[in-house]
């Protein structure tokens, strides 16, 4: 039949005749952000293409000197290193761990609601939860 194209806001839908590939575009410049269908062909995602950029568009008001996350917990995302010091209380993130990954715990909602990120917005959109998950699983690397 062909393949149809369907646009919506913020998001492309691909149908081919083989199968359903899902593609979420994300605001943020540069960046598609792939759903967990296709994160399975094991692309090896970068921190500095596909991670920084949700951090940077979503976390560093808050989580950067002098914003109330940085001051409260300690943790700056402007930097790889930054990310993987993880806060005054521990760290953030354990290679190759997502689920006993507290970045991960924290932008999942599984944790109290006063400390859910981000604090006092909407919550990551599961393609960029999916997308920092699965650089977790494929051990954080600085790439």
């Amino acid at each position: 039949m062909g393949r149809k194209v369907f646009f919506a806001i913020g998001t492309a839908l691909f149908l081919t005749a083989a199968g359903v590939g899902i593609v979420a575009v994300t605001g943020y410049p540069n960046q598609v952000c792939a759903a967990k269908t296709l994160l399975s062909f094991k692309t090896q995602l970068s921190f500095k293409e596909d991670v920084f950029p949700i951090l940077q568009g979503r976390c560093f008001q808050c989580h950067q000197s002098g914003g109330e996350g940085y001051e409260k917990s300690g943790l700056d995302l402007h930097t790889y290193e930054g990310v993987m010091k993880g806060t005054k209380y521990g760290p953030m993130v354990i290679p190759g761990d997502p689920d006993t990954s507290n970045l991960m715990r924290l932008l999942d909602w599984k944790t109290a609601p006063e400390i859910r990120m981000p604090h006092g917005k909407k919550q990551l959109s599961s393609c960029d939860r999916d997308a920092i998950r699965e650089w977790i699983r494929q051990g954080a690397k600085n790439n």
